[in-house]
């Protein structure tokens, strides 16, 4: 089951409540046809407000736009915008089987019982709940009911899927391997979604591309891989990773250098007037005291199963966390050597010319 692929245009988008809260400031976003983009962020950072505008269950200020392909929603009712939702708490009607809660939405249309048996199959088969279609919500597994949701969803062909939160109900093992299962069907069902989570790791696995919103504003989009590895943005380096803050005053500014406990990195030009860098504890490399790297001794070390986490403290009293293999030997009170690669260091501040 393919359905059409339907770009969305977000034009100067805003919100504001009755008590002049602002939950979303003037957000413009395109969302190219069959493309799953992720909005990302942390609770309160504006991103519900958006996917709900462009539901159409919340009403925009004046001025902004929206538009489904060539249709222009802003002010069209939400049973006329032609979108399927998936809700975190899933929303299956309880008395129902799985199969009639896949056919809701056609049965609601009037479609024939033919082609509502037609797409019921074709769909329970697709998100693999065959033999189940006679169970009840109460009877499946958190997975299983999500699919469900899914599958109700898409049943009715929309122009566009709108996920809620999707997986937050799940606990963690489950989670992971419906994420999975979710990011497959997405693919193949080739329809434009937009996917609201405030979980990294889901948005990375899940969309084409990441909307990384903050204080009611995106301030990055893009690929996954290329927002945490150049960010333009410090939330965006911090939210997608740890980072280490490392200060730089007037003289390491004049000196175009970051200065790391007695050790001094190139600062790329990029970054020359930032008076704050980050680097990913990862990005710190960790070896053998020798020439052209720095001094440092490991004050803590955590392992974590597929890595192990060294808090270092500097000569100069500061310290830094890296982030090395699991068989790395270094042991709390080694004296060990670092190094960053100044390609590794990302912007402490925003930059001008971050686009969306």
């Amino acid at each position: 089951m393919e359905a059409e692929r339907t770009r969305v245009d977000i034009v100067q988008c805003a919100k504001t409540y009755a008590d002049g809260t602002r939950g979303l400031q003037a957000t413009s976003l395109t969302v190219e046809p069959g493309e799953v983009l992720a909005l990302l962020g942390p609770s309160g950072c504006g991103k519900t407000t958006l996917l709900r505008l462009v539901a159409g269950l919340e009403a925009p200020d004046a001025g902004s736009r929206i538009t489904f392909g060539d249709t222009d929603v802003t002010h069209l009712p939400v049973e006329r915008r032609g979108i399927g939702m998936v809700f975190q708490h899933y929303a299956l009607f309880p008395q129902m089987t799985v199969e009639a809660n896949i056919a809701y939405g056609l049965r609601v249309r009037g479609v024939d019982d033919t082609e509502k048996r037609r797409v019921v199959g074709e769909l329970v088969d697709l998100v693999r709940l065959n033999g189940l279609e006679k169970k009840r919500p109460a009877e499946l597994s958190g997975g299983q009911r999500q699919r469900v949701a899914l599958a109700r969803a898409v049943a009715v062909r929309p122009r566009v899927l709108l996920l809620d939160e999707p997986l937050t109900a799940l606990d963690a093992k489950l989670k992971e391997s419906v994420r999975d299962e979710l990011a497959e069907l997405l693919r193949r069902l080739h329809i434009t979604a937009i996917h609201v989570t405030h979980d990294q790791q889901e948005a990375l696995a899940i969309a084409d591309r990441l909307a990384v919103m903050h204080a009611g504003r995106i301030v990055q989009v893009g690929h996954g891989e290329a927002l945490y590895r150049t960010p333009q943005h410090p939330f965006v380096a911090s939210f997608l990773g740890r980072v280490n803050r490392l200060a730089r005053d007037e003289a390491a500014r004049a000196a175009n250098v970051v200065k790391v406990g007695d050790m001094d990195v190139a600062c790329p030009p990029a970054w020359s007037a930032q008076d704050t860098v980050l680097v990913r504890p990862e990005d710190i490399e960790v070896g053998d005291i020798s020439a052209g790297w720095g001094d440092a001794v490991v004050s803590q070390r955590v392992f974590l199963g597929d890595r192990i986490q060294l808090k270092l403290m500097l000569p100069d009293q500061t310290s830094v966390n890296a982030e090395v293999g699991r068989d790395h030997p270094a042991c709390m009170g080694d004296a060990v050597g670092i190094r960053i690669q100044p390609h590794h260091l990302m912007p402490g501040s925003e930059l001008a010319a971050a686009s969306l």
